[in-house]
């Protein structure tokens, strides 16, 4: 059964409570505007999941605005918009919100002009260049580490060395592993614990579960919370991200987290839908 939860806030954390059999989302107007996670939500290990396609036409043949999230930071919107369309579904560039884009945004808005010694791949690289930050190693205003497949050891020397020396400290997203075909591989967290371990900075971290990628996503299509639902399928990073940004948010079972894993969180989502074809009927 679906269940209906209102927002408060307790000890500084955003929670739900049930209050009945009350359609929360149905209060509210309709949702004009639609953020979903990609992983888990649209498509698996490269296949699109039941529904997404449908989902993503149902959007657009009704005008939504939308955009596609996701905290992977190495590919550019263009290299994802491709992977998404070998999978069958149509996503424009456009469409397409990375943690990158949320990382280079945030310092755009923080030190126009700045610069950055970049530990990533060319989603990282690409998104700093194009909102006007200069890339190098020689006193850069930041130290921005992103996912990559190739960690150097001394590329995370150097990155120590330069935030002993006063650079700060910027990660795009806090996820300790990444999905691989062979298991899980270390990814930003875990490199960016090792780089804290060693200068003891904290790094700022953009990415999901901050709310901050969420609200540079509806600034980015003119949206407003009080009319936008985020769909995703981690309870850690989506939902609550979703709810501390003032979104109706959506869980679906498709990903991490399953239904009974729920009730470990002190806060809930709108809706637990079993997949994304569920959604469209809510459009």
């Amino acid at each position: 059964m679906l269940q209906d939860w209102s927002a408060q806030r307790l000890q500084g954390m955003a929670i739900t409570i049930r209050t009945g059999e009350r359609d929360l989302m149905a209060e509210r107007r309709t949702a004009e505007c639609w953020l979903t996670d990609m992983d888990g939500v649209l498509v698996h290990e490269g296949q699109a999941l039941a529904g997404a396609a449908e989902f993503l036409q149902r959007l657009v043949e009704l005008e939504r605005r939308f955009l596609v999230l996701t905290n992977n930071s190495i590919f550019t919107p263009r290299d994802l918009s491709a992977r998404l369309s070998r999978a069958g579904l149509s996503v424009p560039e456009k469409a397409i919100w990375t943690s990158a884009l949320a990382t280079a945004s945030f310092l755009g808005d923080q030190l126009p002009g700045g610069s950055a010694y970049v530990i990533g791949e060319a989603g990282l690289t690409t998104a700093l260049y194009e909102a006007g930050y200069t890339l190098t190693d020689a006193e850069p205003d930041f130290v921005v580490l992103g996912e990559t497949r190739t960690y150097s050891f001394e590329a995370i020397t150097t990155a120590i060395r330069l935030i002993e020396k006063g650079a700060r400290f910027i990660a795009t997203n806090p996820d300790a592993t990444g999905p691989s075909a062979d298991g899980p591989l270390p990814a930003t967290g875990s490199v960016a614990a090792l780089i804290t371990r060693a200068t003891g900075a904290e790094p700022y971290f953009v990415g999901k579960p901050n709310p901050m990628m969420f609200r540079s996503a509806l600034n980015r299509i003119e949206a407003h919370s009080e009319n936008t639902v985020m769909i995703g399928d981690r309870m850690d990073t989506d939902v609550v991200a979703g709810i501390e940004a003032g979104l109706e948010t959506i869980l679906v079972l498709t990903g991490s987290t399953r239904r009974a894993d729920v009730e470990r969180f002190p806060f809930r989502p709108a809706r637990i839908l079993d997949s994304i074809q569920d959604v469209i009927q809510l459009i």
